[in-house]
Protein backbone atom coordinates (compact mmCIF):
# COMPACT_ATOMS: atom_id res chain seq x y z
CA UNK A 1 0.00 0.00 0.00
CA UNK A 2 3.00 2.29 0.33
CA UNK A 3 2.74 3.33 -3.32
CA UNK A 4 -0.83 4.61 -2.92
CA UNK A 5 -1.86 7.51 -0.74
CA UNK A 6 -5.16 7.01 1.08
CA UNK A 7 -6.88 9.58 3.28
CA UNK A 8 -10.12 9.65 5.24
CA UNK A 9 -12.77 12.28 4.53
CA UNK A 10 -15.39 12.53 7.27
CA UNK A 11 -18.63 14.34 6.43
CA UNK A 12 -20.02 16.48 9.23
CA UNK A 13 -22.29 18.85 7.37
CA UNK A 14 -25.72 17.27 7.67
CA UNK A 15 -28.68 19.03 9.26
CA UNK A 16 -29.57 16.08 11.56
CA UNK A 17 -33.20 17.14 11.16
CA UNK A 18 -34.67 13.76 12.12
CA UNK A 19 -32.43 13.50 15.17
CA UNK A 20 -33.35 16.98 16.39
CA UNK A 21 -29.77 17.73 17.46
CA UNK A 22 -26.30 17.50 15.90
CA UNK A 23 -25.53 13.80 15.40
CA UNK A 24 -21.80 14.49 15.28
CA UNK A 25 -21.87 15.58 18.93
CA UNK A 26 -24.00 12.72 20.32
CA UNK A 27 -22.13 10.89 23.08
CA UNK A 28 -21.56 7.15 22.62
CA UNK A 29 -19.22 5.18 24.89
CA UNK A 30 -18.11 8.49 26.39
CA UNK A 31 -17.17 10.20 23.13
CA UNK A 32 -18.91 12.27 20.44
CA UNK A 33 -19.76 10.21 17.36
CA UNK A 34 -17.55 12.42 15.20
CA UNK A 35 -14.58 11.77 17.49
CA UNK A 36 -15.15 8.00 17.36
CA UNK A 37 -15.25 7.93 13.54
CA UNK A 38 -12.11 10.05 13.23
CA UNK A 39 -10.25 7.85 15.72
CA UNK A 40 -11.05 4.71 13.71
CA UNK A 41 -9.54 6.37 10.63
CA UNK A 42 -6.51 7.40 12.65
CA UNK A 43 -6.16 3.85 13.99
CA UNK A 44 -5.62 2.57 10.45
CA UNK A 45 -2.95 5.25 9.90
CA UNK A 46 -4.96 7.53 7.63
CA UNK A 47 -4.68 11.32 7.51
CA UNK A 48 -8.08 12.68 8.59
CA UNK A 49 -9.99 15.49 6.88
CA UNK A 50 -13.37 16.76 8.12
CA UNK A 51 -15.65 18.49 5.63
CA UNK A 52 -18.13 20.76 7.40
CA UNK A 53 -19.83 24.14 7.23
CA UNK A 54 -19.02 24.91 10.85
CA UNK A 55 -15.47 23.82 11.78
CA UNK A 56 -15.47 26.04 14.88
CA UNK A 57 -18.15 23.79 16.40
CA UNK A 58 -15.93 20.71 16.23
CA UNK A 59 -12.39 22.03 16.68
CA UNK A 60 -12.51 21.78 20.47
CA UNK A 61 -13.42 18.07 20.45
CA UNK A 62 -10.78 16.99 17.91
CA UNK A 63 -6.97 17.09 17.88
CA UNK A 64 -5.18 19.68 15.78
CA UNK A 65 -3.70 16.95 13.59
CA UNK A 66 -7.06 16.65 11.81
CA UNK A 67 -7.58 19.07 8.94
CA UNK A 68 -10.87 20.89 8.42
CA UNK A 69 -12.22 21.63 4.94
CA UNK A 70 -14.94 24.27 4.69
CA UNK A 71 -17.98 22.93 2.84
CA UNK A 72 -18.73 25.26 -0.06
CA UNK A 73 -22.25 24.13 -0.94
CA UNK A 74 -23.90 22.93 2.28
CA UNK A 75 -27.25 21.24 2.02
CA UNK A 76 -26.60 19.58 -1.35
CA UNK A 77 -25.97 16.13 0.05
CA UNK A 78 -23.03 13.76 0.40
CA UNK A 79 -22.42 13.26 -3.33
CA UNK A 80 -21.64 16.96 -3.81
CA UNK A 81 -19.56 16.85 -0.62
CA UNK A 82 -17.51 13.97 -2.01
CA UNK A 83 -16.85 15.92 -5.21
CA UNK A 84 -15.57 18.86 -3.18
CA UNK A 85 -13.36 16.58 -1.12
CA UNK A 86 -11.86 14.94 -4.21
CA UNK A 87 -11.13 18.41 -5.60
CA UNK A 88 -9.38 19.63 -2.47
CA UNK A 89 -7.49 16.53 -1.34
CA UNK A 90 -4.38 15.21 -3.05
CA UNK A 91 -4.55 11.43 -2.69
CA UNK A 92 -5.01 8.33 -4.81
CA UNK A 93 -7.98 7.15 -2.75
CA UNK A 94 -10.42 8.80 -0.36
CA UNK A 95 -12.21 6.76 2.29
CA UNK A 96 -15.52 8.60 2.68
CA UNK A 97 -17.10 8.27 6.12
CA UNK A 98 -20.30 9.58 7.61
CA UNK A 99 -19.91 11.09 11.06
CA UNK A 100 -22.71 8.90 12.45
CA UNK A 101 -21.15 5.42 12.37
CA UNK A 102 -20.85 4.56 16.08
CA UNK A 103 -19.87 0.92 15.49
CA UNK A 104 -17.17 1.54 12.90
CA UNK A 105 -14.44 -1.09 13.20
CA UNK A 106 -10.80 -0.36 12.41
CA UNK A 107 -9.93 -4.02 11.72
CA UNK A 108 -12.57 -4.30 9.02
CA UNK A 109 -11.57 -0.97 7.50
CA UNK A 110 -7.92 -2.06 7.44
CA UNK A 111 -8.83 -5.36 5.77
CA UNK A 112 -10.72 -3.49 3.06
CA UNK A 113 -7.81 -1.10 2.59
CA UNK A 114 -5.45 -3.99 1.85
CA UNK A 115 -7.64 -4.87 -1.15
CA UNK A 116 -7.12 -1.50 -2.83
CA UNK A 117 -3.76 -2.47 -4.30
CA UNK A 118 -5.54 -5.14 -6.37
CA UNK A 119 -8.17 -2.77 -7.81
CA UNK A 120 -7.85 -2.37 -11.61
CA UNK A 121 -7.18 1.14 -12.92
CA UNK A 122 -10.59 1.48 -14.59
CA UNK A 123 -12.46 0.90 -11.32
CA UNK A 124 -13.40 4.20 -9.68
CA UNK A 125 -14.71 3.02 -6.32
CA UNK A 126 -14.88 0.16 -3.85
CA UNK A 127 -18.06 0.36 -1.80
CA UNK A 128 -19.99 -1.92 0.58
CA UNK A 129 -23.14 -3.41 -0.93
CA UNK A 130 -25.89 -4.82 1.26
CA UNK A 131 -29.46 -5.93 0.63
CA UNK A 132 -29.49 -4.56 -2.95
CA UNK A 133 -28.22 -1.15 -1.90
CA UNK A 134 -24.88 0.66 -1.78
CA UNK A 135 -23.51 1.89 1.57
CA UNK A 136 -21.65 4.89 0.12
CA UNK A 137 -20.71 6.64 3.38
CA UNK A 138 -18.14 3.99 4.20
CA UNK A 139 -16.59 3.55 0.78
CA UNK A 140 -13.34 4.13 -1.10
CA UNK A 141 -13.27 6.52 -4.06
CA UNK A 142 -10.44 6.97 -6.53
CA UNK A 143 -9.23 10.49 -7.30
CA UNK A 144 -9.95 9.88 -11.00
CA UNK A 145 -13.65 9.48 -10.18
CA UNK A 146 -13.90 13.27 -9.89
CA UNK A 147 -14.33 13.97 -13.61
CA UNK A 148 -17.18 11.48 -13.95
CA UNK A 149 -18.74 12.66 -10.71
CA UNK A 150 -18.65 16.34 -11.72
CA UNK A 151 -20.37 15.53 -15.00
CA UNK A 152 -23.08 13.60 -13.13
CA UNK A 153 -23.66 16.49 -10.70
CA UNK A 154 -23.74 19.07 -13.51
CA UNK A 155 -26.75 17.22 -14.93
CA UNK A 156 -28.56 18.01 -11.67
CA UNK A 157 -28.26 14.51 -10.26
CA UNK A 158 -27.61 13.98 -6.54
CA UNK A 159 -28.25 10.26 -6.00
CA UNK A 160 -25.30 8.26 -4.73
CA UNK A 161 -27.14 5.02 -5.59
CA UNK A 162 -27.67 6.10 -9.20
CA UNK A 163 -24.12 7.34 -9.68
CA UNK A 164 -22.60 4.14 -8.30
CA UNK A 165 -24.83 2.07 -10.58
CA UNK A 166 -23.33 3.89 -13.60
CA UNK A 167 -19.59 3.60 -12.92
CA UNK A 168 -17.15 0.73 -12.45
CA UNK A 169 -17.30 -0.22 -8.77
CA UNK A 170 -16.07 -3.19 -6.79
CA UNK A 171 -18.78 -4.40 -4.43
CA UNK A 172 -17.65 -5.13 -0.89
CA UNK A 173 -20.02 -7.89 0.17
CA UNK A 174 -20.96 -7.77 3.83
CA UNK A 175 -21.19 -10.48 6.43
CA UNK A 176 -23.10 -10.01 9.66
CA UNK A 177 -20.22 -8.24 11.41
CA UNK A 178 -19.58 -5.81 8.56
CA UNK A 179 -23.28 -5.04 8.16
CA UNK A 180 -23.60 -4.28 11.88
CA UNK A 181 -20.60 -1.95 11.65
CA UNK A 182 -22.39 0.22 9.11
CA UNK A 183 -25.36 0.98 11.35
CA UNK A 184 -26.07 4.69 11.42
CA UNK A 185 -28.61 6.36 13.67
CA UNK A 186 -30.99 8.99 12.32
CA UNK A 187 -33.62 9.35 15.06
CA UNK A 188 -33.55 9.59 18.88
CA UNK A 189 -35.32 6.21 19.02
CA UNK A 190 -32.61 4.52 16.95
CA UNK A 191 -29.90 6.09 19.09
CA UNK A 192 -31.59 4.99 22.32
CA UNK A 193 -31.88 1.43 20.99
CA UNK A 194 -28.22 1.47 19.99
CA UNK A 195 -27.17 2.46 23.53
CA UNK A 196 -29.39 -0.23 25.06
CA UNK A 197 -27.80 -2.94 22.92
CA UNK A 198 -24.19 -1.78 23.34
Amino acid sequence: MSDQKIVALVLAGGKSSRMGEDKALLQFWGKPLLTRVCEVAENVKLPVYILTSWPEKYQEILPESYQFLLEKNPGNGPLVALAQGLQMISADWVLLLGCDLPLLNSEIIHHWMTQLKEVPEHVLAMVPYYQSSWEPLCGFYRKQALINLQGFIELGARSFQLWLSQIDVIKLSLGEEEAAMLFNCNTPEEFDKLKENN
